[in-house]
This record gives C-alpha cells, structure tokens and sequence, in this order.
C-alpha cells in the first residue's frame, strides 16, 4: 500500500485578518510604544529589498522585490509563481495594489499585470513600461504611472484602467521631466507628480503646480491635517497651501532628513519614511523618531503599509518591520520618564504622578513634568537622570522634595501626598511643602478614613494618624501586639477602621486605636506575604498574597489559587475595572477575570474560573517594580489601569480591548497515509 504524505499547514497570525475586532493603532502613543518586530535579510527572509507591499481578502501580504513576488504569511515569505506557465511581465515589482473587486494588480519593471480568480492578465498598451505607482479612485477607476527608459529623454504616462479598457495621457504632449507616483486625497482630487512637479488631473481640467526648491522634483505626496497637499522633496517637507508651495515643519523634529515615502494610516498619523534617518511618526501634534538604532531593520524605509488589522508595515533596504499596538503599552524614558518606577498614583485630575528614584513625574494631556529632588551631582553620579528632557520632559529641580519618592497618596480634598526617607511633603499647585510631625523611613501604605484622617504605615517609625486637623498621632508597632510592620492597608468603608497586611502573612482590624480582629493561612487565608488590600465595589475585602487572591465577607475568608484556574499562584495586587471585572498583576503575567467568572467562584469556591492572561508578548513586564511602596495599580477616572514597571509605568485600557487573545503565528505540519 503507498504512502501519501500531504502537508497541512495551519497559520495563525495575519491569516486571521478577517476579524472583526481589528483598530487601528492608537495616536496618542510614540512609535517606540508600539510593539516592534523586524525581518532582515540578512537572516534569510528575502533575497532582495522589499518595494510595495500589499494585503489581498485571504489575509497574505504580497512583498515586491527586485528578485520577483512574495506572499507572506506572517512567519515566512514564499515566493510567488502564476500556475499553468503563466508569466508576470518581469521579475522586478514596483508596485502593487489589491482593488475593491479583489483584483490584485501588479505592476513591474516591464508592464502590468492583473490577477483575480487564478488567471493572470497581461496588458500589452503597457508592455515594456515600468509602472512605478498603482492607486483605485473613489469611483473604481485604477490608475497608474508608466514611464519608457528606451526613448530618450524618458517619457512617462498617466493611465486609468476602467473594465480593463486602458486610456493614457501624456503620450502626445509628455509630461515635461516624468511622473512617478499618483494619488486621490479625501476629497475626490487626483494628483500626480514627480520630476515634473504636481499636477491636479482631476477634477475639471488638469492643473500643474511648480515647486520651488525641488531640482529633483516631488517624490510622493499625501494629504495633510489641513487638508493641503504635504510633498516630499529631496530637500525636505513642503505643502501646497491654495496652488503655492510652503515649508512643512515637524514637531520636536530638529535635524535634517531626505523623505522618500509618505504615509496616512487610518489612526490619523502620518508616517514619513526617510533615505538616510529611519523612520518619523507625526501623531496629534508631535513627532516622534524610530531608526536603525532603536531595531529599525534599516534607516532607508522603501515603503510604508497597514493591513486590515491595524498594523504598520515598514520596508527598508534592508527588511520588513512591523508596528502594532500593544495590550499594555508603557511610559518610558522615551516620552521622557526616566528608569524605574516604585509607586504609581492615578488621580482624579485624570492626571498620573509617579514616584521614582528621581522624584515625582507628572503626566498630564501629553506632557511630562520631572519635580526633581536637589543634589544634582549626586543624581548624575547616579545615572538617575541621563536627560530626559531632550525627550520633552520639564525638570523642575526646585519642587521642594527632600529626597526620592517613595509612596504617593491624594486625599479627599484632592491633595497629593508623597513620602520620602527625609519626611513627608504636600503638593500645593505649585511646589512640595513639608509635613512636619512625620519622621523620615520607608512609609510603604497611606490611606484615609471615614472620619478624613490620614494613616500612614512606616516600617521604621509605626503608624501615623494624621487628622485633617489637630496634633499628629504616632502609634507604635509595639503597642499594637503586633511584631510586624503593615506592608499594606486599606480604610473599611462601612465599619471604620483600618485593615493591615502584613509581610509574613496575615491580615488584622484596626479601630479606636485597638486589634480588633486578626486572621492567619489557618483561617482560609492565602499564605506569605499579604502585597495588597483593597474593597470592592460589593463590599468583599481583598487580599493579594504569595498564595493567592483571597476574599474576605462576614468573617468568612476563600482564596482563589492555580487550583481554581489562575495561571499561577502569587498575586502582586487587584484591581476592579469600570465593567467589575477583575485583574491581578502575577509573576507570569496580567490576568483578566470576568464578573461573571469571579461570581461563579464566590457561589462554588470549587469552580475553576476562566482566565485571559496577557504576557511579555503584550507588553506585559514580569518583574514588578521593587520596593513594595504604593499605590501598586492605580485606576484613572477614564478607566485606564495603571502600575510601576521597571522602565517608566505601564497601563491598559480595557474598554478598548478584545478579550479573546489571538494566538501566536504557529506552524502545524499533518502527514497522512493511507
């Protein structure tokens, strides 16, 4: 009996384009916050640079080289024949487009081709010509330049293609020094240029602009913000502003830069993409810079796409990079924050105030604001600040801090507290003002109670009571019974009160300066070490341990573990979202539970609940942030979620977000016999 050997191969990853859940990036993030992955030649992915590149309805990318046509799946690029000894015009593609009608025209060296249903068509009115550029118009015209190298000097066309009738211009009177790109702006106006200039086609009769400063002519052109025409030259950015060209200026962009290919994703940005400085992304009022030394594949980028799903291609001489949107992006020394972060607070302002090595940064409708603590030398000695503010950030260096930040906190009153080893100071609009009463040392928990006084929790110095007014109140650990410090603590909204958590387990009640309740792993609750407490919007405590997330109603305590499904065991902190589900920061990870899962659990503390768990590959850092000060998470006024990381602060916003995770691009390979 023979053996047939066929090979199925299933691949999840682009070929998954059809889902309904696919965006577009967010503009309000920098390029470097993006996820990033490069495919470089000279790893073997192509053989030649990449030129156009395009997405037909099966999900595949199509990549165009010198060397012929590639379909890309997402993990590896194919090269493309036409079955049946059908035969493109020439190996070398410059341009490609895929049509409303699915047709995927394909334009080269020496012609253009069509192809639809597997038949490929050839168009002799263009045998021999290079067509550089491809582009359907609102009305379902295609059209495309051509230009002849034989004749001399070259000649270019403009042709539109309409049910596969072709009809061109230029070829009685030529274009004076050749076009080499067309395009159709958001409002029905035809535009090509080149050496020649720009010219408007259509509509009503067509009109030519010149452009000063530009020998070398227009090389691509794309609408701008304003709705004028923005014109890439040898010698920098233009803009024709009503039939006259104007300097275009970038944002924070302040050296010099030759751009080759410009681009309009459907977030809005505008994507430049240069011959010698990599790649510049314009997004809601700034620009931001990616090259080869960030792990750009190469600083010459041919061409700039996006796909269905909202990603950004990016060809370069030397690869293919790939830009799309992670999970959980992150605020970086790249937007100006510098290093490590302890403590992240959210505050009702909807602005976000992080506690660091360097003092307190403040992020605020885009702009980043360093209040730096004094001895300079000894930051720079430190590498604490190796100059943010090239990156757009503000120093202030006179903020009337003492010394780096540890825990933050806002009161009732909208204030914000931060504590330091040299004391505790108060934000007053302005600047910090000291606290005095409050001794300097690791103050790890500040809350406030129903009666608005503020408590905060020192490893070195006990408990502080501090009330909105009167003589500060200082209560030793001692005195408490208690041998531990509280490493976390919450105010009882209901009862009054404080809950403490403490290193080496268990948690404790605190009212009318007494222990009024302790409860231990004995009890129910998750072993080691309790990281955080916080209430829930029903009213249930809960507590983030080493062993797990552990609820506490009534006197009566369960914990949610890897035997009810979490991923793993050790629960960092808890946070309720705006739609009540749940998420839990853990060493392998971010993990999202449905209300309805985490219900299920409450009613049958046996039931395994259904988690979604977003790792590094979501951006998802596995290390917290060190120090144990707070707030660990905290939830802005608009939803989003944030928490300290090892490189600025990181956020999710889980009203944006689809909560099935598509999996990664996988190969599975099936041998049958019969």
């Amino acid at each position: 009996m023979g053996k047939v050997r066929c090979r199925a191969m299933i691949v999840a990853g682009i070929l998954l384009a059809c889902c309904a859940c696919a965006s577009a990036l967010d503009p309000s993030l920098d390029v470097s916050q993006y996820a990033h992955t490069s495919w470089k030649m000279r790893d073997g992915f192509t053989k030649g640079a990449i030129w156009p590149i395009a997405q037909t309805p099966d999900g595949y990318l199509w990549l165009g080289t010198m060397f012929g046509l590639l379909r890309f799946d997402g993990v590896r690029a194919v090269p493309w024949h036409p079955p049946g000894g059908q035969q493109l015009p020439s190996d070398w593609t410059y341009s490609l487009l895929v049509a409303r009608d699915r047709t995927l025209w394909i334009g080269t060296r020496k012609g253009l081709a069509s192809w639809k249903d597997g038949r490929l068509t050839q168009y002799p009115e263009l045998a021999g010509d290079s067509v550089f550029s491809l582009v359907e118009d609102h009305e379902g015209t295609v059209w495309t330049v051509a230009a002849v190298f034989a004749t001399s000097p070259a000649k270019s066309r403009l042709c539109a293609i309409q049910s596969s009738r072709i009809e061109c211009y230029g070829e009685n009177e030529p274009f004076h020094k050749g076009l080499e790109w067309v395009y159709e702006d958001s409002r029905g106006n035809l535009w090509a240029g080149g050496h020649d200039g720009v010219w408007r086609w259509k509509p009503g009769p067509p009109q030519h602009y010149d452009v000063f400063n530009a020998p070398n002519g227009v090389s691509v052109a794309v609408e701008g913000d304003n709705g004028a025409l923005v014109l890439a030259q040898h010698e920098g950015l233009a803009q024709l502003v009503n039939g006259k060209p104007e300097k275009y200026t970038l944002p924070g962009i302040d050296f010099q830069f030759t751009p080759q290919r410009l681009f309009r994703s459907s977030d809005g940005s505008l994507w430049i993409g240069t011959a010698d400085r990599g790649l510049i992304h314009v997004h809601q009022g700034r620009a931001d810079w990616f090259a080869q030394t960030d792990g750009l594949s190469g600083n010459d980028v041919m061409n700039i796409f996006e796909d269905r799903e909202g990603n950004v291609w990016v060809s370069t001489a030397n690869g293919l990079d790939r830009f799309r949107e992670y999970a959980v992006p992150t605020v970086s020394s790249r937007q100006g924050v510098d290093g490590i972060t302890w403590s992240v607070l959210a505050a009702r302002d909807e602005s976000v105030w992080l506690g660091s090595p360097v003092g307190v940064t403040r992020l605020k409708d885009g702009q980043v604001t360093i209040y730096s603590w004094p001895h300079p030398e000894e930051r720079a000695s430190a590498e604490l600040i190796p100059g943010p503010a090239k990156n757009g950030a503000r120093i202030v260096s006179t903020s009337g801090l003492p010394d780096r930040v540890q825990s933050l906190f806002e009161d009732d009153a909208g204030t914000i507290w931060a504590t330091t080893s040299k004391g505790v100071v108060r934000w007053d609009g302005s600047r910090f003002v000291p606290l005095n009463g409050v001794p300097g040392g690791e103050v790890y928990s500040i809350a406030e109670d129903l009666a608005r006084n503020v408590w905060m929790s020192s490893r070195d110095n006990g408990l502080f009571r501090v009330p909105r007014n009167g003589q500060i109140e200082q209560i030793p650990w001692s005195r408490l019974g208690h041998a531990d410090y509280a490493l976390a603590m919450a105010a009882d909204p209901v009862k009054g009160g404080m809950w403490f958590g403490f290193p080496r387990g268990g948690i404790a009640y605190f009212n009318d300066g007494l222990i009024r309740a302790s409860y231990t792993s004995s009890d129910g609750l998750g072993k080691g070490l309790v990281k955080e407490l916080r209430f829930g919007t029903r009213g249930a405590l809960w507590v983030a341990t080493e062993g797990g997330l552990s609820r506490f109603r009534d006197g009566h305590i369960t914990t949610l573990t890897s035997r009810n499904g979490l991923p793993c065991d050790t629960v960092h902190w808890s946070v309720e979202d705006n739609v009540h589900s749940v998420w839990l920061y853990m060493p392998c990870g971010l993990v999202r539970i449905a209300r309805s899962e985490l219900d299920a659990w409450v009613s049958d503390p046996k039931h395994t609940v259904q988690t979604t768990l977003y790792d590094i590959s979501d951006g998802v850092s596995l290390f917290p942030a060190v120090g144990g000060w707070g707030p660990r998470v905290s939830k802005s006024p608009n939803g989003k979620i944030w928490f300290p990381g090892p490189d600025g602060a990181s956020f999710i916003d889980p009203q944006h977000l689809p909560f099935n995770k598509l999996p990664p691009p996988v190969h599975i390979e099936q041998i049958t016999a019969d």
